[in-house]
C-alpha cells in the first residue's frame, strides 16, 4: 500500500526560530523532514505514520561546515555530498569523508543530511562509526535552549535516542586531535556500492613504543544501535601490540558484540566478520609499526 500525500500536512518555515516554535507548541505532533531520504521511503511503502511534516531543507541556521580553534563544526542540515567534498573534513576526519561516500547514490548524498542519518538511528548506518571514534558531540536545540552531549550517549536502543519531541539536532562537533592516530574504517555489504552494511568497524589508535596509549573502536550491525566497543578497547589500552594481545582483543570483541539474525545476515556471521575486521585493523597497525 502506497502512502497518500493528501493525508499529510506539510509546512515550510522561513527560519529556525519558526520551526522551533511549531515544535514547542505541540510537541511530538510534527516530524522534521530535510532531505527526506528515509521518510519518503516510508511514505512510498505506506508506513509513514506522522500526519504533520515540517520542512528543514535549506534553513541557513542548520548549514555550514567550519573550523573554530581546535574543533570542526557541521550543521545538522549539511548533506553527505558536502561532507565528502569538504577539504577540512578530508584532512582532519578522513573516515567521515569515506563514510559519506558510501551513503547511497550521489543523488542520495546530495539530499541526505547528517542530522537525519543520526536521528534515524539505523544500527547499520554508515556515518556513526566514524563519528564515534572521533569523539563527536551533538548540540540539540529547542525553544528552551541548547544542550550538548557526547554522540556516544545519543542512541538508547533500536531507533531510540535522547532527543526530546521539541528538539532538533543543531550541529555536530568534532575535536581536531587525531592527526597522529592510525585510522581504520571498513564496511562489509553484499555489493561494493549502494549496499546496506552487514558489518562495519571503525578504529583510531595511538601507539608509543608499540604500546596502546589511545584506542577507539566502534561498530554497526553488531548491536541494536551504533556502538563504541569499550570492553574491547579496554582489553588493549596500555598493552603491547603483539600476537597475544591481538588474540585476547578478538576474544573480547566476540563476547562484546550482540548482533542479530535478519534477512541480510545471521548473528554468527556478523560476529565472526567483526572479529575479522578487528584482526585486519590490528594487522595494519603491526605492519605500520614494523616500518617505523
Amino acid at each position: 500500500m502506497r502512502g497518500n500525500p493528501e493525508s499529510h500536512e506539510f509546512v515550510s518555515c522561513s527560519s529556525l526560530a519558526q520551526v522551533l516554535a511549531h515544535l514547542a507548541e505541540t510537541p511530538g505532533e510534527w516530524t522534521p523532514i530535510a532531505g527526506g531520504t528515509e521518510i519518503m521511503v516510508a511514505n512510498a511503502a505506506g508506513r509513514l505514520q506522522p500526519s504533520k511534516l515540517i520542512n528543514l531543507w535549506g534553513l541557513p541556521e542548520l548549514g555550514g561546515i567550519h573550523v573554530s580553534g581546535n574543533a570542526l563544526f557541521i550543521g545538522g542540515g549539511v548533506t553527505f555530498g558536502e561532507i565528502r567534498s569538504n577539504a577540512a573534513i578530508q584532512q582532519h576526519f578522513p573516515l567521515l569523508a569515506k563514510a559519506a561516500s558510501w551513503i547511497g547514490s550521489i543523488a542520495n548524498q546530495n539530499r541526505a543530511t547528517i542530522a537525519g542519518n543520526i536521528v534515524n538511528g539505523s544500527p547499520a548506518a554508515d556515518a556513526p562509526p566514524a563519528l564515534l571514534v572521533y569523539d563527536a558531540a551533538i548540540t540539540l536545540i529547542s525553544q528552551r535552549g541548547r544542550r550538548t552531549i557526547p554522540y556516544q550517549a545519543f542512541h538508547t536502543g533500536y531507533k531510540t535516542n535522547v532527543l526530546q519531541p521539541d528538539e532538533l539536532v543543531y550541529s555536530i562537533f568534532l575535536p581536531i586531535r587525531f592527526g597522529k592516530h592510525a585510522q581504520y574504517l571498513r564496511k562489509v555489504g553484499t555489493r561494493r556500492a549502494m549496499a546496506i552494511t552487514k558489518v562495519g568497524l571503525a578504529g583510531t589508535a595511538l601507539l608509543e613504543d608499540r604500546v596502546f596509549k589511545e584506542l577507539r573502536l566502534s561498530g554497526v550491525s553488531v548491536a541494536d544501535r551504533p556502538v563504541r566497543l569499550t570492553q574491547t578497547e579496554n582489553s588493549l589500552l596500555g598493552q603491547p601490540l603483539n600476537a597475544e594481545t591481538k588474540k585476547l582483543a578478538i576474544a573480547c570483541l566476540l563476547d562484546e558484540v550482540k548482533p542479530i539474525d535478519d534477512i541480510r545476515s545471521n548473528a554468527d556471521y556478523r560476529r565472526q566478520v567483526a572479529a575479522n575486521l578487528l584482526a585486519e585493523f590490528l594487522d595494519e597497525l603491526t605492519a605500520k609499526e614494523s616500518q617505523s
